[in-house]
């Protein structure tokens, strides 16, 4: 009888585990099974990434309005004759608006799935950014500035969510950064556009600088049309044959399916109750529990930190900061942004292939540190330059500033930007993901927004160098943050994920190795079946 069995464990597998099949004779027809088995596992393996890749085009849309605006607004304020308090409102509310997006984003997600939730934000994007593009007067210009917030929100929050639920524990960090990969290559793009618009007039080239921003949202239709559902909310539906049959589409095996599923299916609560189930997602989230509210500080926290270390003011007011640092003329200060977008897209590339081997933690140590540094470079550089002229020739301290804004978002490409997307995506349990993503979004648009809407007027206070010096010091505190907040999450499914952060002792005690979560996660099944 175990023979038996046996044998029909094999041929329930056989054809997608190849392991299992029977040695050949190498002169038969079937000796090409083995090859096309791994053709196969292959070819699925490029499927899921050309999921992340389409699903990552919404944080284009982010980048490039992020790289574009620091241009544009130059001859906006030639054009419009907006106020320097305008400017500030311009730049900064698609931070603050784009929570709206965030928020309700969540909620639509749970409702009617990731992927029309994806397509839904780049429609209200498009709407947005034709507004723009025919604005004649500055409250048209806002009108349309605010539509875009909302259709980037709603893009944003829920493409990390989407790709860390299609993708295998052993990529997971390398997809689930590609959000910030585009965001970088997307800065690039608006920072290519300043530059190679800036020749035509003044009441035509920044309207061509944020009208080329539809395009990316276009191809986002046509994905649609190529990427499946989220086999985990097609759980959470109770859509199971869906859900397995996205799965059979991603998966290496029909056992790797079958394992998935159970993982899924409990962490969704369909074959056990707990309290849980009797919460409202947002009432758990206001009351949450040990285990939800550690999750929360490192969720929540590093997107707050990511925002108010100065990122956004970087990007948005390089000219700014350049032409503080010694550089007069347009056409160089947008030359020298176009280096910056090169570099953040360099650097992040660089952390796309140390993230799942190096780990989170490591990476994000040498993120924090480093941004520390560069934004005391830049702070005492543009002090230099400013009030110790006859110690320093201009061009090195024009140098050394742009080395120091180079350095910054280099560091912060290496850790900060990708880990950022890759832990408020995996480390929230299924029934709060959505939810507790666009909260987490919500803290760090908020933060943005106060920064990049504050900049301008506190550098008139404090000064320019002034302002990355309280940057550094800011900084200095997330190193603290991720030695106390940040667990490593490496190599470990969601599902192992959620029962680390549920082990209050191993928590206090350091990190979670592998095997002993699994043996969380094996009690846990055995408490359950014996309630």
């Amino acid at each position: 009888m175990a023979g038996a069995e046996a044998a029909n464990g094999r041929n329930k597998y056989a054809v997608l585990d190849p392991s299992d099949e029977p040695e050949l004779d190498a002169a038969g027809p079937e000796v090409r099974r083995r090859p096309s088995a791994a053709s196969e596992r292959r070819s699925k393996e490029r499927f899921v990434f050309a999921c992340a890749i389409f699903a990552s085009l919404n944080a284009i849309l982010l980048g490039y309005d992020v790289g574009v605006m620091s241009g544009a607004i130059i001859y906006i304020q030639k054009d419009l004759h907006i106020t320097e308090f305008q400017e500030e409102i311009l730049v900064g509310c698609l931070s603050v608006v784009s929570l709206l997006g965030s928020l309700s984003g969540g909620r639509t997600s749970d409702a009617i799935g990731r992927k029309w939730t994806m397509a839904l934000g780049a429609i209200v994007f498009q709407i947005g950014a034709a507004i723009m593009t025919f604005a004649p007067s500055f409250t048209v210009l806002m009108i349309g500035r605010l539509l875009a917030g909302v259709g980037i929100g709603f893009g944003a929050m829920i493409s990390a969510v989407y790709i860390a639920e299609i993708s295998p524990a052993a990529a997971r960090g390398t997809l689930t950064s590609l959000p910030e990969i585009c965001i970088n290559l997307g800065i690039l793009l608006g920072y290519v556009s300043n530059y190679a618009f800036s020749g035509l007039s003044e009441h035509i080239n920044w309207r061509i600088m944020l009208g080329v921003g539809i395009l990316p949202s276009v191809f986002i239709g046509f994905a649609l049309f190529v990427i499946p559902e989220s086999p985990r909310w097609l759980m959470m539906e109770k859509r199971v044959p869906e859900a397995r049959a996205v799965l059979l589409q991603i998966s290496e095996s029909e056992a790797e399916v079958e394992e998935r599923l159970a993982e899924i299916e409990e962490a969704a609560s369909l074959l056990k109750s707990t309290k849980s189930e009797d919460k409202a997602v947002w009432m758990e989230l206001l009351n949450p529990s040990p285990a939800v509210r550690r999750m929360l500080y490192a969720g929540c926290g590093i997107q707050m930190f990511q925002q108010i270390t100065g990122i956004d003011a970087t990007v948005y007011y390089s000219p700014t900061i350049f032409r503080d640092a010694g550089i007069k003329s347009d056409q160089e200060l947008l030359a020298a942004t176009v280096a910056v977008g090169f570099t953040k897209t360099v650097f992040i590339l660089v952390a796309i292939f140390l993230i799942d081997k190096v780990g989170r933690k490591p990476l994000l140590y040498v993120s924090t540190i480093g941004m520390t540094i560069c934004l005391f470079i830049l702070g005492i550089a543009l002090t230099l330059q400013k009030h110790a002229m006859g110690l320093i020739s201009p061009r090195i301290g024009i140098d050394l500033a742009v080395f120091a804004v180079c350095g910054n978002v280099a560091f912060f490409s290496i850790g900060m930007g990708p880990i950022c997307w890759v832990l408020s995506s995996e480390i929230f349990p299924l029934r709060l993901r959505a939810q507790a993503s666009a909260l987490g979004q919500v803290g760090g648009r908020v933060s943005s927004g106060l920064v990049s809407m504050s900049f301008l007027s506190m550098a008139r206070i404090i000064s320019v160098a002034g302002m990355f010096f309280v940057f550094a010091v800011i900084s200095t505190v997330s190193v603290a943050f991720v030695y106390l907040c940040v667990p490593e999450t490496k190599g470990k499914t969601l599902e192992q994920i959620e029962i680390m952060f549920e082990g209050g002792k191993e928590w206090r005690g350091g990190e979670v190795e592998l095997e002993d979560t699994q043996h969380l996660i094996q009690s846990n099944k055995k408490s359950g079946s014996l309630g």
